[in-house]
């Protein structure tokens, strides 16, 4: 892949997005999707060339882009194919903790961007240390959860989601880890019955209070909380601001 300092990049990817923009890259995304709200002055002002499960092919290539990122998890394989001949492609695939850090690095070198980057990577490592050194300092246990990212159905993240991975760096036990991706809610299955704790995500779903109260009705002996998906499945320099965010969570748990 050849890396030039002058690009045209479309990002396909909300939290990537925001990513691009911390490295300093305002004059260069030329396009972004609907869902990528943050910021708040790029979503006011880029292109929008769609959703990330149904981009506008057209309207990309109107914006002659020298780059465009992707995600293997958000985006549709047949979507990104379409734009190869357009333009070089980056496809992330990120799964957990290191792969996110190492996802920045990349995109951190793919827009010669690599020293903020690495700035980047280590202050997010700095900011997980020190939840890590809270949680020992706590001694807090582990708690067998669920963590639900959608209704009608119900759905959860399963074992090999970059959100098991953030319920594991707060030393959450996620019972539907044997699961791939995003597993169907079974209410009688024995994974929701030793999940004492479920966490009620603001994204893709927007669970409010009435949902939590809906559930907390017909599973009595069980902890809801509303969760900040950003926070959990928000990899890059969302990042930054996910421990201090984790850590008055695991408060309200107490």
């Amino acid at each position: 892949m050849a890396y030039l300092q002058n690009q045209r990049i479309v990002s396909l990817v909300p939290s990537i997005t925001e990513l691009l923009y911390e490295l300093g890259l305002g004059d260069q995304v030329v396009g972004i999707t609907k869902f990528c709200v943050h910021p708040e002055s790029w979503f006011c002002s880029k292109t929008r060339i769609g959703g990330t499960k149904q981009i506008h092919i057209g309207k990309i290539k109107s914006l002659n882009p020298t780059l465009i990122i992707a995600s293997k998890e958000e985006n549709v394989k047949d979507q990104v194919e379409a734009l190869m001949d357009c333009a070089e492609m980056l496809v992330t695939d990120v799964v957990d903790y290191d792969s996110a850090l190492e996802m920045i690095a990349s995109i951190g070198k793919a827009t010669c961007k690599s020293t903020i980057a690495s700035t980047i990577i280590t202050n997010i490592q700095k900011e997980f240390q020190h939840l890590a050194a809270v949680l020992k300092y706590k001694q807090l246990h582990s708690l067998p959860c669920a963590y639900l990212i959608w209704k009608d159905p119900y759905m959860v993240a399963g074992g090999d989601t970059f959100i098991h991975a953030m319920l594991q760096k707060i030393n959450c036990h996620n019972t539907y880890m044997n699961h791939l991706r995003y597993p169907i809610v079974q209410f009688q299955d024995q994974e929701w019955q030793n999940a004492q704790i479920v966490f009620l995500s603001s994204e893709p779903y927007p669970f409010k209070e009435i949902h939590l109260n809906e559930l907390r009705s017909l599973y009595p002996e069980k902890t809801f909380v509303l969760a900040d998906g950003e926070m959990f499945s928000w990899y890059g320099s969302r990042m930054l601001y996910a421990p201090s965010y984790f850590i008055k969570l695991l408060e309200l748990l107490k």
